[in-house]
């Protein structure tokens, strides 16, 4: 019975020291105000937006081109930056990426043309089958021919520090190597506003 009274009495005192802590707290905060009628506070947590010197770090060279983009296009941009992430490279690839399908495909996975069609050239990057980039059905999936694109960038000396047009031109071996610089405004707004999506 000692023993209860005891641990009572022990417990009644903690709950006592407790309670004067919390209620009565420390008093120099006793001018604060309570904020019991203080509205609930909404916290939003947005991921930053890739920093725009990091995705155009030349600038854009040369008048600048730009297209509307439908549903189709824009799963196609979410895949490149899905792809460039799984390669382990950053916003400034997904740029070159997205710029070079813009001006391959306007971001189009396109088949076979028939007679449009550039020798056996397919997908967003426009690959050819017979240059080595993959089957048919690799080069037509978005994520394995980003990757395949991306794989071809990394073999590039110093691809980090040139303009998108060199960069994808080295990879590509365009007939029309200036040709990707007009894309490269519009590919960075695409990673700006994909890359943490």
């Amino acid at each position: 019975m000692n023993t209860t009274i005891l641990r009572k009495s022990a417990l009644g005192i903690a709950g006592l020291a407790f309670a004067g802590g919390l209620f009565a707290g420390p008093a120099t905060h006793a001018h604060a105000t309570p904020a019991l009628d203080a509205a609930p506070v909404a916290v939003t947590v947005q991921a930053d937006k890739p920093d725009t010197a990091k995705l155009i770090p030349h600038g854009t060279q040369g008048d600048q081109s730009r297209i509307d983009l439908n549903d189709e296009q824009t799963a196609n941009v979410k895949a490149i930056i899905e792809a460039t992430k799984k390669s382990g490279l950053d916003e400034r690839a997904a740029v070159i990426s997205i710029g070079t399908a813009l001006q391959e495909s306007k971001l189009e996975n396109l088949g076979h043309l028939g007679d449009r069609n550039d020798h056996d050239s397919l997908g967003l990057f426009q690959q050819r089958p017979s240059s080595g980039w993959g089957t048919p059905e690799q080069i037509t999936d978005p994520i394995y021919s980003t990757m395949a694109f991306q794989k071809g960038l990394k073999q590039v000396d110093g691809w980090q520090d040139m303009p998108l047009t060199k960069a994808a031109q080295t990879v590509q071996v365009s007939a029309y190597p200036d040709a990707y610089a007009q894309w490269e405004q519009q590919a960075a707004d695409l990673v700006a506003k994909h890359w943490n999506s």
